[in-house]
């Protein structure tokens, strides 16, 4: 059985304060970040709305990739966000529909 791996950002508004992680099960994450059942940065912030993600079979792809997005510009991070979420809609709706 093939198991999927995510990478997300999260923003709290648009062009707002970003977050980049990574997650087995994506419904469950970002339910807890929306929540804020997480302490750290994005319960600090309230980065909650997840804006991009992609998908991935590669636990080691997808952490790689993780660290990095992390690194990227700012301006990379919102160009990818922008290619798959011009509006910067909360795709987690999509998820759960």
């Amino acid at each position: 059985m093939s198991k999927s791996y995510y990478l997300y950002i999260l923003a709290n508004k648009r062009h707002g304060t970003l977050y980049v992680g990574v997650t087995n099960d994506l419904v469950r994450r970002i339910h807890e970040h929306k929540n804020g059942l997480i302490d750290g940065f994005t319960k600090r912030y309230g980065v909650k709305m997840l804006v991009w993600y992609g998908e991935t079979p590669d636990i080691e792809a997808a952490v790689q990739r993780e660290k990095t997005m992390k690194r990227w510009p700012r301006a990379w991070k919102i160009n990818v966000i922008e290619e798959m979420n011009p509006e910067w809609r909360d795709l987690y709706d999509d998820l759960i529909a």
